[in-house]
């Protein structure tokens, strides 16, 4: 089976890195719409034309699913999205919260996230739906520090520091999980785990989304089987597989460069 991952950059490969992990019997086209990032800052009308566009071109490359690994995305467009699509869609948004209220005991769950992302309070919305009290921080400064290679600086837990004691002083006294609701921020869950209080529980929604990816594909003996992975990038195939190398953790190949209108 061939699956389609959107993301508006290079962040959702933190998605694909846990669903090859998680699904390895599936192949993989990923679409980062670089030449348009950031989407944080554009309508939701802007972002749902954008992503699905990009969608219909996976879906004419072969992809019988939609992985849409961009919380922004997600976030403002998915039920348009879903809509305009003739194949199953799973966002990031929904496995997250899931995972965080299964998780938590005290019903009280924060979440981090890009100021687009917070601003339309889709985890507040999906984590109230399941009983939990959520509470939203954007980060802003996390994204270029993960893209600069800053994953484990000085000054990235100095900035850490600020942001998360923000986050447990308004308010959040009592939360037991929080969400990294940024497709970049895995990459900072070792020094988060440094910073944030140690009865905290950390859930990645990369993480939570391959999970349910890997549960609606079945486990048809994956151990056998090697994902197949194909990149689209509408921006710089040199940059993408840069800086896709420290997402993935691997060099990439296979990135060819789309030029989509509209």
């Amino acid at each position: 089976m061939k699956i389609g991952v959107f993301d508006s950059g290079v962040g959702g490969l933190t998605v694909l890195k846990e669903l090859v992990k998680q699904a390895p019997q599936a192949d993989y086209l990923y679409f980062g719409d670089t030449a348009r990032l950031p989407y944080g800052s554009k309508s939701a009308e802007t972002v749902a034309k954008y992503t699905i566009s990009a969608c219909k071109f996976l879906r004419q490359h072969g992809a019988e699913m939609m992985v849409i690994a961009c919380n922004t995305a997600t976030s403002l467009a998915l039920p348009a999205i879903t809509k305009a699509m003739d194949v199953a869609v799973i966002g990031v948004v929904e496995p997250g919260a899931e995972a965080a209220a299964k998780l938590s005991k005290s019903k009280r769950v924060a979440v981090i996230a890009t100021a687009g992302t917070v601003g339309s309070h889709a985890y507040q919305r999906a984590l109230a739906s399941r009983g939990i009290e959520g509470h939203e921080q954007a980060c802003p400064l996390f994204v270029p520090l993960v893209e600069e290679g800053w994953t484990d600086h000085p000054v990235t837990e100095n900035v850490a520091h600020i942001y998360m004691d923000e986050v447990f002083r308004n308010g959040s006294k009592d939360t037991d999980v929080l969400v990294l609701g940024c497709t970049h921020y895995p990459l900072l869950r070792p020094l988060l785990r440094r910073v944030v209080p140690q009865h905290v529980a950390i859930v990645d929604s990369a993480e939570s989304t391959a999970a349910a990816v890997a549960a609606q594909l079945g486990h048809s003996n994956p151990k056998t089987q090697n994902a197949k992975l194909h990149f689209f990038a509408t921006d710089s195939v040199d940059k993408f597989r840069k800086l896709g190398e420290r997402f993935m953790g691997y060099s990439i190949e296979n990135v060819q460069h789309v030029d989509i209108e509209g």
